[in-house]
């Protein structure tokens, strides 16, 4: 009877137990048939012949096994090479991934939700570029119009790949947005990337003492978010608090309602 020694590594790797069980009897009996694979496996496993055949499919889909053609009408299988182990790690990382930036646009809401059950604001507070993304996903959670202040020069110098990626997928959730921004030639050349379906911008002229903010503010539904950005270190902040996010509202409606500059 052959002696199952590395099914718990294999399972950790990504396989469930069945597979990584009759993957190593595969293993160790080279190429046979189904039936000669089910017999081999250990008792007390309850891996009955159709189980196992199943398995075995599901081996063949993962590249760790290829069925072979004889002369008999019996299908023989082989056992692949173990390096395909680390795709299906490799997969399982892509799974999580996706999984984390899913959660991202659910984890707001449910904050939200929790803040509004305990009657008290919310705050958020985040590092560095991860913390500066989980940020922008929040705001892909807004059910109405964003309003923001935004430093376009510090974005294009810090987090340019950041800022693509999240711009096509508000882009394509239809997030529309409404920005005040500090007119340059920088500036200018990098709202010719925007839809002016989704984004309206108003250019305004910057200061005497404030050429720059440095900062990203965004309002929307009842939260205000803002994310930093220097040499010196990168965070981002959510404000949960309907109150709060309701006055900056009003501030931002009546600075675009005043302001001159340039619209886009």
């Amino acid at each position: 009877m052959i002696q199952l020694e590395y099914t718990q590594q294999i399972t950790d790797a990504g396989l469930s137990s069945e597979q990584a069980i009759v993957y190593e009897v595969l293993l160790k009996l080279g190429e046979s048939p189904a039936s000669s694979i089910a017999k081999a496996i250990p008792s007390g496993t309850a891996l009955s012949r159709p189980f196992v055949y199943k398995i075995l499919e599901e081996l063949i889909t993962l590249e760790l096994a290829q069925k072979v053609s004889t002369g008999s009408k019996v299908a023989r299988f082989v056992p692949k090479h173990p390096v395909a182990i680390s795709k299906v790690i490799d997969d399982q990382k892509e799974r999580i991934e996706r999984t984390r930036q899913q959660f991202l646009t659910t984890s707001g809401k449910l904050s939200s939700l929790f803040n509004l059950s305990v009657g008290k604001p919310g705050v958020q507070f985040y590092e560095g570029k991860d913390g500066v993304w989980e940020v922008l996903m929040d705001s892909l959670t807004a059910t109405e119009e964003i309003l923001t202040y935004a430093d376009l020069e510090s974005i294009s110098k810090y987090i340019p790949d950041l800022n693509a990626e999240y711009s096509v997928m508000r882009e394509d959730k239809d997030v529309k947005k409404r920005g005040l921004v500090i007119d340059s030639p920088e500036a200018r050349k990098f709202l010719t990337s925007y839809d002016g379906e989704v984004t309206h911008t108003k250019l305004i002229k910057a200061g005497e003492s404030l050429s720059s903010f440095q900062t990203v503010m965004q309002i929307y539904d009842n939260k205000v978010s803002y994310i930093t950005l220097t040499d010196e270190y990168m965070v981002g902040i959510i404000i949960t608090d309907q109150f709060i996010a309701g006055t900056h509202k009003y501030l931002f409606e009546s600075l675009w309602g005043c302001a001159g500059g340039v619209e886009i």
